[in-house]
């Protein structure tokens, strides 16, 4: 009874229960875009909860059991998330509004801003975020392989900038091929001052069209930056972005260890280098593993390289009130170098940017960075050293320990096993330092003035870049043995400062008459530059330390180093535009830029561009396609300048001549001049590209085609009858090449999200003239680069190898062996064979042949990134290829034979019939006939590289949990993997020519970003 009487509540109670759970009820129903079109795969989840589904093909959902006061968040790619209330209703039916943020979203262009959508030039964005998951000194360093036909070249120096070039290079004069950088309308011609967390986004204004409306100083496009600022009525938000790491040397370039180096220097045959071995047995002993070998193994590159640290922290505070917005921030950075001696890279930024509203009407801000960095560069012979010094050699030599006159300790010398140099790099290393010391001062005013409130606006702009560098080269003596020592304590001291100005004054007026809409821009600009260099150089100063670094310490000031040097330019611009589309569909765009100079005879430069784009997407017969979401064809063509060429260079030179009239000797004087007058060289180019958005805008696309010709392009011309060559604007330099950029996202539920993107660009490098000149050579004669129509600038120019003799037969056999025979030449097998080009008797230098370029013909970039709750992760790669690099290093041989070889040829060598057919044998590669400039010694430069990997989790994502502050935790890999075959530390060479490149190491750090 009493078990019965329990039972009955309990099924009461359960009942109860079962019936609450049932209590929920369905919904189904459609979702669609505002045109009624079903959107199959939109996501419906209920707000707050993991329940939820998704459309099918005809854009239906269904979902069970929800509570009747539930929310359902409805979402899909490309459209705006729309809440519904269930309020107890079972059909419920969602039109969603196509997003057009990503097409409205505006884009940064030269004195203004534009919507994506209304553009007809090619224009690059980076956000934020996409530029500070890299940890980096340089904010550039961050745009390797993000942006199409950007190329960037590494330098692992610590605060050393990369080099950066814009769809090739269009000037002989590689120190003129540089963009400009635009930041908050400042120009400079590096940015690596700025911090990365202060910067918004990073536009790249690729072609002409673009860039046009910076006139002379454009012609090798810009890059505009905007930093960040404050938002009207925004709560402050304090934020700190931080991480530390080390980073390691990575690819390590082999050297032969101290047997394959003796196993080297017997099978040459040179009884000197065999006597060197022996030396070094008898002074270190014999190696317990094979007593031919002296006990003595010594890694150079292993012994000067080490892991070093990097870290980055910046604090910023941003908001505003109803009239004013605000920005300021710090930011410590600092990065040690893996080069074992004083390097070292340390910046500290301030940083403050402020609007003001004055009225309904008149707006005032500045802007205002102050960076304050010391930079100890490294010794860069310390590589050149450690690539040639035997492995047979110590660090240390204990024999020099108790020998007085050895300082500042006991450095091991080549010397004393008989080679000609001390070849030991600590040295050098551990007795200099080279420092420099970077201030610059970026101050930014503006007012604006809405004349016409919404329609005619004002605006005047001040900035001024002051920059000033303090470089002290310290070099201490020290005493190893005779001809391997520094004498004298030398100090060098070198001050700079740089002042840039501009006055901007910009008028812009906006209205639209039915379909009708544009923006018309007129506007000036002055500019006035400076720049002042004071050097000298004192010897022999007191070694007590830092405090003698001074020059009134120095014993001897140095009078030919003594040198004062500046100059002062002035510019004044005029420019207009014009920007018009009708109804959305039309666009045509066009600007005009007159630029006057003081730098130049010719005063006045005229630089005009017009685009023009159909935006298809937006006709009638496209409405409802099924297959384009956005559709524009787009053409450009425009001029610009390039100014960073030298102004007028030349002397006047005279000659003493003797000559006789009639029976007496005469004196004379002979007067040349090579003084020439240049002017900016000009780049004219054209543009065609495609916009395109589709699968309900998870895919976008963008393709470009261009041809890029610098005329006026300024190169040497010899003259007759004048002694030297001259620079004259005659040249013609063709870059063209074909880009794309792909990217998909997609929202797959409220809790994941990833999208995938790839870049991939081609770049055909031509000279088109050269005036008179058939071909115009650099480089050494032993390292022979040349230019020449049909080809690319800076071409390398050699002999052909054609293989390696095997047997004496085949020597016998060879034409062109056998008359080198004759004239004199020694050939056996193991040396090269060239190839005879022109089939004339023997090897001549009419058989040299183009053995490639170091611009890469194509690269490319991947990204790919998702977001699942609080985790996120992105992956980035990017490569190159179709280049060549010159490995000088070890071409380098044929100055001296006393160095040791990398592991690649003591591996690879010809020792024996069938051994190589590509590598000379060891006694071939010290002699002459094998030592001429040839594609032994030029290497493919393609590469491929694991760019960054970020991994991160961030805790209290949307801010729902009061007292905890929004805190993301994360982990990045920066270059961990590189792949490639070049014979070095990495392909990434800047002119190709690899004597003595830094290393490019791997960054691993940890990170944290703070929001409160």
């Amino acid at each position: 009874m009493k078990i019965r009487s329990y039972f009955l509540p309990i099924c009461i109670f359960l009942l109860h229960l079962g019936m609450n759970a049932q209590s929920g009820i369905s919904v189904s129903g459609t979702v669609s875009d505002a045109d009624g079109a079903p959107l199959p795969g939109a996501s419906v989840v209920v707000k707050g909860t993991t329940t939820g589904t998704q459309t099918d093909f005809d854009g239906i959902y269904t979902l069970t059991n929800i509570a009747p006061e539930a929310t359902l968040s409805v979402s899909y790619i490309g459209f705006t998330s729309k809440d519904v209330s269930v309020n107890n209703q079972t059909t419920i039916n969602v039109s969603l509004e196509e997003d057009t943020q990503a097409l409205d979203e505006v884009v940064v262009i030269g004195y203004g801003e534009m919507k994506s959508k209304d553009l007809t030039s090619s224009i690059t964005t980076v956000k934020a975020e996409e530029i500070s998951a890299t940890p980096t000194a340089s904010p550039m360093q961050a745009l390797q392989g993000k942006v199409a036909g950007l190329q960037v070249v590494n330098n692992g120096s610590p605060g050393q900038g990369p080099t950066i070039r814009v769809r090739g290079i269009g000037s002989y004069d590689t120190g003129a091929s540089g963009p400009l950088y635009v930041v908050d309308g400042m120009f400079f011609d590096n940015i690596d001052f700025l911090n990365t967390a202060d910067i918004t986004s990073i536009s790249i204004l690729k072609d002409a069209s673009a860039a046009a409306i910076y006139g002379v100083r454009a012609a090798n496009g810009v890059v505009l930056i905007e930093t960040k600022s404050g938002a009207y009525n925004k709560k402050s938000e304090i934020t700190y972005d931080g991480y530390s790491g080390f980073q390691v040397a990575q690819n390590v370039l082999k050297l032969a260890n101290s047997e394959q180096f003796a196993t080297l220097a017997r099978e040459s045959g040179s009884a000197p280098d065999i006597q060197f071995i022996d030396n070094a047995m008898q002074r270190y002993g014999r190696s317990r593993i094979n007593p031919n070998v002296p006990n003595v193994n010594t890694d150079w590159y292993d012994e000067i390289l080490r892991p070093a640290l990097i870290q980055n922290h910046s604090l910023g505070v941003t908001g505003g009130s109803e009239n004013a917005t605000y920005a300021i921030g710090a930011n410590y950075f600092e990065q040690q170098g893996i080069l074992k001696m004083k390097n070292e890279y340390e910046r500290f930024n301030l940083r403050s940017k402020i609007d003001f509203k004055v009225n309904d009407r008149v707006t005032i801000g500045g802007n205002a960075v102050i960076s304050n960095a010391t930079r100890f560069d490294p010794e860069n012979s310390a590589f050149r050293l450690a690539y040639y010094a035997v492995p047979i050699l110590p660090v240390l030599d204990n024999n020099l320990a108790n020998n007085e006159a050895v300082f500042p300790t006991n450095y091991a010398n080549a010397q004393d096993l008989g080679y000609r140099g001390g070849q030991n790099p600590f040295p050098t290393m551990d007795n200099s330092e080279l420092r420099s010391k970077i201030r610059n001062v970026l101050a930014n005013f503006y007012a604006q003035v809405e004349i016409v409130p919404e329609k005619l606006t004002f605006k005047t702009a001040y900035n001024h870049n002051f920059q000033t560098i303090e470089r002290r080269e310290v070099r201490l003596p020290y005493f190893i043995g005779n001809g391997f020592q520094r004498e004298n304590a030398e100090l060098v001291k070198r001050n700079e400062t740089y002042s840039n100005q501009i006055w901007d004054n910009t008028l812009t007026f906006t209205d639209s008459y039915g379909d009708h809409n544009f923006t018309v821009l007129a506007g000036s600009s002055f500019r006035d530059e400076s720049y002042e260099q004071l050097e000298a150089k004192g010897l022999n100063f007191p070694l007590s330390g830092e405090e003698a670094y001074y020059l009134d310490q120095a014993q001897t000031i140095v009078q030919d180093d003594v040198g004062d040097d500046g100059r002062r330019e002035y510019g004044l611009s005029f420019f207009g535009r014009i920007s018009y589309n009708y109804a959305n569909k039309y666009l045509l765009y066009g600007t005009y830029r007159a630029d006057g100079t003081n730098k130049y005879q010719e005063k006045w430069g005229y630089f005009p561009t017009i685009g023009a784009g159909w935006v298809i997407s937006e006709e009638n017969f496209m409405q409802n396609n099924g297959i384009f979401d956005f559709l524009k064809l787009r053409g450009s063509w425009g001029k610009l300048g390039n100014d960073k060429v030298p102004g007028s260079e030349g002397a006047i030179t005279s000659t003493v001549v003797t000559t006789a009239f009639g029976d007496t000797m005469v004196n004379g004087v002979n007067t040349t001049s090579n003084f020439t007058s240049l002017k900016w060289e000009v780049t004219e180019e054209i543009n065609a590209g495609i916009s395109a958005r589709t699968f309900n805008n998870k895919l976008s696309l963008e393709a470009d085609y261009y041809v890029r010709d610098t005329k006026n392009a300024v190169i040497p011309i010899e003259v007759p009858l004048i002694p030297d060559a001259t620079r004259q604007n005659v040249g013609e330099i063709r870059n063209q090449g074909f880009e794309l950029a792909l990217n998909w996202s997609d929202q797959v539920s409220e809790d994941f999200s990833y999208s995938v993107g790839a870049n991939f660009a081609t770049l055909n490098n031509e000279v088109l003239d050269t005036d008179r000149e058939p071909y115009i050579d650099t480089g050494s004669a032993e390292f022979r680069q040349r230019t020449r129509v049909g080809d690319p600038v800076f071409s390398f120019f050699g002999l052909e190898v054609d293989g390696v003799y095997q047997t004496q037969a085949q020597i016998d056999a060879d034409p062109s062996a056998q008359f080198e025979i004759a004239n004199g030449r020694t050939i056996f097998p193991g040396d090269l064979k060239f190839k005879d080009q022109d089939g004339v008797e023997g090897i001549t230098a009419d058989d040299r042949v183009m053995l490639g370029n170091y611009l890469p013909t194509y690269s490319f970039g991947f990204n790919l990134g998702f977001n699942y709750k609080a985790w996120d992760f992105s992956a980035a790669a990017m490569g190159q290829g179709g280049n060549s690099i010159l490995n000088r290093k070890r071409g380098e041989v044929i100055f001296t034979n006393d160095t040791n070889w990398d592991r690649d040829f003591a591996v690879n060598r010809w020792h024996g019939e069938g051994t190589s057919n590509s590598y000379p044998s060891s006694a071939g590669i010290r002699k002459g006939w094998n030592q001429q400039l040839s594609d032994f010694f030029i290497e493919k430069g393609d590469f491929f590289r694991i760019q960054n990997l970020t991994l991160g989790y961030t805790i209290n994502k949307g801010g729902t949990l009061k007292g905890i502050p929004q805190t993301r935790v994360y982990v990045t890999a920066e270059k961990p993997l590189t792949i490639f075959d070049y014979n070095g530390f990495n392909p990434e060479v800047s002119n190709g020519v690899d004597n003595e490149t830094y290393p490019i190491p791997a960054i691993y750090t940890l990170g944290v970003n703070i929001k409160i």
